[in-house]
């Protein structure tokens, strides 16, 4: 385990300490998947929704040890794009690599955004047109845009206030949940019974409904891009970010029991809104349809205010390592890289008016694309742990044992595959998206190369200095 070492000098301001940062790692990990997933994922198990889950921890726990090692030895931003360059040396990849994280990070935020004007629509009991709703989502996004370019201090405040107000509708359908279950009114039978699909074993059941759980238990590795901001960094994020992981998988898992228990799957199996219909069999007395759509709204709007903060910061951290650009690391009087801020957005203001025009099951259809390409990006991640076994640094870190990091780069590679029983929609998209990135990667190599910048990662100390202004 890491020791306690000094603060580096760094342009971004050190606000984050453990509470802070612990609110920000199960803000980001709960999201809105667990609002909407445990329906389709009892669709593939049967009762037994909460294997899948636990199995997605598991796999992210793995993963997450390998962010430790990395982000403790070195705690700049930039994550999995800083971490696999240092390993593998080649721009492109690299690029690739960060140009993934980035999609998942936009394109949560702009469904996240989306669903925020839906909600509140229902909410006030407002028909609003498609056209209206993106238009709220657009304000919306702007919105974060002026929280974030305020500083990360407003930004993870925000994020404490909006992480409890996600809480409370969770531990709602859990205590209502013990609640029904403590009256007899639940069947047990239920939680550990296996429904597959005609074509499936229970092994592919399983993994391809942890292949959806997955969705729900990503989060963790944004953390990572905010370590400029995080007081004693090497210190505080083990015991932090493993502290959050546990606390978000055990809400999972008692979500999971209890709406299984109280609810028969097929109920729950393609239901929109499945936790609503766990609490309204639970406690008929309380007006969830009522509460929920306010609930989902603050939950969606975390996701949001989070995935920009962190595309923002690997924006950032691309750019100060020379990666990109180094115009896109300048940094506002308030220590905010406005210029990464400013960029972010607008991929998100266009993504959020594409969402707008595509169908529901589209937008379904890239929420697991995301899960997609994430698992892709920590199967190198798990890998580039291993190579950088042989680079020293001169404080201590975190270190997990190689044969955890082997086993997460086998089980994300594993869940990556069509094995898995991913629809072959998810595979189309991720493809576009790369071909994307790859197109995008000419034009910033070739004006780096023009402008003379280097391409090696180096220490910050290596770094020209960055104009603040």
């Amino acid at each position: 385990m890491a020791t306690s070492t000094d603060d580096q000098p760094t342009e971004l301001r050190r606000v984050l300490g453990p509470k802070l940062l612990l609110l920000f790692i199960i803000g980001d990990i709960l999201g809105t998947g667990v609002y909407a997933l445990t329906g389709q994922v009892a669709a593939e198990v049967g009762g037994a929704a909460w294997l899948p889950f636990l199995v997605a921890f598991g796999v992210a726990l793995l993963t997450a040890l390998s962010y430790l090692e990395l982000v403790t030895k070195y705690p700049q931003a930039a994550g999995a794009a800083l971490y696999v360059h240092k390993a593998f040396g080649i721009h492109l990849f690299t690029f690739m690599v960060a140009f993934t994280v980035m999609c998942s990070g936009i394109t949560s935020a702009s469904t996240a955004a989306r669903a925020f004007a839906s909600n509140l629509a229902v909410g006030i009991d407002w028909k609003a047109s498609n056209f209206e709703i993106m238009l709220i989502a657009l304000g919306f996004m702007l919105l974060v845009a002026a929280i974030n370019l305020r500083g990360v201090s407003e930004g993870v405040k925000t994020n404490v206030v909006l992480t409890l107000i996600e809480l409370s509708g969770l531990l709602l359908v859990i205590l209502v949940g013990l609640w029904a279950i403590a009256g007899g009114d639940a069947d047990w039978g239920r939680v550990v019974a296996f429904e597959t699909p005609d074509d499936k074993n229970v092994f592919l059941a399983v993994t391809t409904a942890t292949s959806l759980a997955f969705f729900a238990m990503v989060g963790f590795e944004d953390a990572v891009n905010m370590a400029e901001e995080c007081h004693e960094p090497n210190r505080i994020f083990p015991k932090i970010m493993l502290t959050g992981l546990g606390v978000t998988g055990v809400i999972y898992l008692l979500v999971s029991i209890c709406a299984v228990a109280i609810v028969p799957v097929g109920e729950l199996a393609g239901n929109d809104t499945p936790l609503v219909t766990v609490v309204e069999r639970g406690a008929p007395d309380i007006p969830i349809d009522q509460i929920l759509p306010f609930i989902s709204m603050f939950a969606v709007a975390n996701s949001a205010l989070i995935n920009m903060l962190m595309a923002s910061r690997l924006l950032y951290g691309m750019s100060k390592q020379g990666i990109i650009p180094r115009s896109i690391s300048k940094v506002s009087s308030r220590q905010t890289p406005w210029a990464a801020i400013v960029l972010t957005t607008a991929l998100a203001l266009g993504l959020i008016t594409y969402v707008s025009n595509a169908s529901t099951e589209a937008v379904a259809i890239l929420g697991g694309t995301t899960s997609l390409l994430l698992l892709a990006v920590f199967a190198v991640v798990n890998t580039a742990v291993l190579v950088l076994r042989k680079d020293h640094v001169e404080h201590s870190h975190f270190s997990t044992a190689a044969p955890i990091a082997i086993l997460g780069v086998i089980t994300c590679v594993y869940l990556v595959t069509p094995l898995s029983g991913r629809p072959a929609e998810q595979y189309e998209i991720a493809g576009v998206l790369l071909v994307i990135g790859l197109v995008l990667s000419v034009p910033m190599y070739l004006l780096s190369r023009r402008r003379g910048e280097r391409l090696e990662v180096g220490s910050p100390d290596d770094l020209p200095p960055h104009d603040i202004p």
